[in-house]
C-alpha cells in the first residue's frame, strides 16, 4: 500500500480480502479483474448529498481551525480538488463510458467487472480524506503545524460510518495513484520556503501595522510578513507567478516618485475618507454607506477562525452549484478549475506584493506617517476588537484577485456573466449574512470594493487586483481540463 494512503490494514490483509471476492491478481500484485465485491454497509443518511460539497465543507472546516494567510489555503484546496477530479475521471470512464474533460494530471484506468456498492461515493472520499491528512494530518510535512487527523477521521466516519483505516480494495486499484500523482506533482513546489522579509524602509515602503493604539502582535516586525516568497511557488497553470504581474506602481520606479504623485495622493484621499473606522479631528466625515458597511465586513473573513477568501470562494460555488443542480461530475470540474485559478492567484498576488520595485505600504501608514490624520485607523478590526491591516503589503489586493479569479472561472463555467444566486459569510462580524447578486463580476466587484471600505487598499489595489485574477482564471479555463 502507497505510503500517502492510511489504512492499518496490511497489503496480506487486503490480499486475502480481495482473492476472496474472486479477484484475479496478477504475480506482480497488480489488479487484473474483478468480480464484485461483498456488499458494503449502508451509508448513513445523508445531510450533504454531494460528495464534493462535502469534502470541500471539511476543507473549509480545517480553514477555519488553522491559522496563517490564505494562500497556502488554496494551494490546499487546488490539490484536493484537483485530485478529486482526476478520480471521479477515472471512476466516470471505467463505469459510465464518458470522460467529457481532460485531467488535470492523469485518469487511471483501474479493473473490474462490475460496479461495487457506492463506488463513486468511496473513490471520492477516500481520495479527498488521502490528500487532506498528507497535507494537515498524520502525513503532514511541518509536524510543528496542528495536526487534524482526529477532525479528518471523525468527518470521514460521518461520511461512511466506518474508521478510513478500515481498508478499501478501491485503495489499490484507484485511490492510491490519485494521491500519489498529486502529493509528487506537488512536492518541491517551494510552498515550504520559510525566508524572511525585510522591509525597505521608506515612506511608501510597507512596514508592520502595529502602532501604539493599534497593537498587533501578529504584525509587530518584519519576521511578522506572512508568506513573503510564496510567489515563488510553481503555480499549478501559470507559467510563472510573474506571468500576469501588474504595473501600475512600476511605472513610478521609486517609493519617491510614487508619493510624490498626484495619483499617488487622490489614491490616499480616496481610502482616507472611505476607509475609517470613526470619524476623527482631522477626518471628520466618513463617505461611506451603511450597505458599504455591510458589504466590507461580509467580505472580509480575515481573521482566524473563518474560512479566509479562499474559503469564501469556495463556499460561493457550492452555492452556485446547489442552486443549479449541478451533478457530481460537474462539479468536480467546476470545483477543481475554481481552487486551481485561486491557488494561482494566490501565487500571483504574493509575486505582485514582495517581489517587485514597490511593495506598497498600507493605507494607516500612508496616512498617519503622511501626516495626514495621527489618529486614524482602519474599519478592520481582529477578533479581539483591535484594529488591524492584514500583515504583507497592499498592492494588490488578495480579496480582488480571488474573488475575479473565481467570477472569471464562474462565468465562463456557465458561458454567461448574467446568472442570480445569493452567497452567505462565515465573518462574525458581519451584520448581514446573506447578499443577493445578480452576476458573477457584480460579486467580485463588490468583493474588490469592500477592502477600501474596510481601510486597509486604495483603490488601484483593487482595480489591478480584478485585472489579475480574470487574466489567471482566462489561462486556468484555457489550459486546464479541457472538454474532450
Amino acid at each position: 500500500m502507497p505510503e500517502n494512503v492510511r489504512t492499518t490494514r496490511t497489503r496480506s490483509t487486503i490480499w486475502r480480502r480481495t482473492l476472496a471476492a474472486g479477484v484475479v491478481l496478477a504475480a506482480t500484485g497488480s489488479i487484473l479483474a474483478a468480480s464484485p465485491q461483498r456488499a458494503e454497509a449502508a451509508l448513513p443518511t445523508q445531510s450533504i448529498a454531494d460528495p464534493v460539497h462535502y469534502w470541500n465543507d471539511v476543507l473549509q472546516g480545517v480553514f477555519r481551525q488553522v491559522q496563517g494567510g490564505p494562500v497556502p489555503m488554496a494551494r490546499a484546496a487546488a490539490m484536493m480538488n484537483g485530485a478529486i477530479y482526476d478520480a471521479e475521471s477515472s471512476y466516470q470512464a471505467k463505469w459510465k463510458g464518458q470522460m467529457t474533460s481532460a485531467a488535470y494530471i492523469h485518469a487511471a484506468a483501474y479493473a473490474g467487472w462490475v460496479e461495487g456498492p457506492d463506488e463513486e461515493e468511496r473513490v471520492i472520499g477516500r481520495t479527498a480524506y488521502n490528500i487532506l491528512l498528507n497535507l494537515y494530518g498524520v502525513n503532514r510535512p511541518n509536524k510543528n503545524a496542528p495536526d487534524f487527523t482526529a477532525y479528518l477521521d471523525k468527518r470521514f466516519k460521518e461520511r461512511f460510518g466506518t474508521d478510513p483505516t478500515s481498508g478499501d480494495l478501491l485503495d489499490i486499484t484507484i485511490v492510491s495513484g490519485m494521491v500519489n500523482q498529486m502529493m509528487n506533482a506537488r512536492a518541491g513546489d517551494g510552498s515550504e520556503n520559510t525566508q524572511g522579509y525585510t522591509s525597505d524602509n521608506k515612506p511608501g515602503a510597507w512596514r508592520p501595522t502595529s502602532y501604539p493604539d493599534m497593537v498587533d502582535a501578529k504584525c509587530a516586525s518584519d519576521g511578522n510578513a506572512v508568506n513573503p516568497v510564496w510567489g515563488q511557488v510553481k503555480p499549478f497553470s501559470l507559467s510563472s507567478g510573474s506571468q500576469f504581474r501588474p504595473t501600475t506602481l512600476a511605472q513610478y520606479g521609486t517609493y519617491e516618485n510614487l508619493v510624490a504623485s498626484p495619483e499617488y495622493k487622490a489614491q490616499v484621499a480616496a481610502v482616507r475618507n472611505a476607509g475609517a473606522a470613526a470619524p476623527t479631528a482631522a477626518t471628520p466625515v466618513i463617505n461611506r454607506t451603511a450597505d458599504q458597511f455591510n458589504a466590507a465586513w461580509f467580505w472580509a473573513n480575515d481573521n482566524d477562525g473563518t474560512y479566509k477568501p479562499p474559503g469564501h470562494m469556495i463556499q460561493a460555488t457550492r452555492e452556485v452549484s446547489k442552486a443549479r443542480g449541478l451533478s457530481t461530475y460537474a462539479n468536480a470540474k467546476l470545483f477543481a478549475l475554481v481552487s486551481i485559478a485561486l491557488a494561482d492567484t494566490g501565487i500571483a498576488v504574493r509575486d505582485a506584493k514582495f517581489s517587485t520595485t514597490i511593495d506598497l505600504w498600507r493605507p494607516v501608514s500612508a496616512i498617519r506617517e503622511g501626516g495626514l490624520d495621527p489618529q486614524w485607523k482602519p474599519l478592520l478590526k481582529n477578533n479581539a476588537g483591535v484594529n488591524v491591516n492584514p500583515c504583507f503589503p497592499a498592492y494588490v489586493s488578495g480579496h480582488a484577485s480571488f474573488g475575479a479569479a473565481w467570477a472569471g472561472i464562474m462565468k465562463r463555467y456557465f458561458n454567461t456573466d448574467n446568472i442570480a444566486y445569493d452567497l452567505t459569510t462565515d465573518d462574525p462580524q458581519a451584520p448581514v449574512k446573506t447578499r443577493h447578486f445578480t452576476s458573477f463580476s457584480a460579486a467580485a466587484k463588490e468583493d474588490a470594493d469592500s477592502r477600501i471600505w474596510l481601510g486597509v487598499h486604495f483603490p488601484w489595489d483593487a482595480t489591478d487586483g480584478l485585472i489579475l485574477g480574470d487574466q489567471v482564471a482566462a489561462q486556468v479555463f484555457s489550459t486546464k481540463l479541457r472538454t474532450l
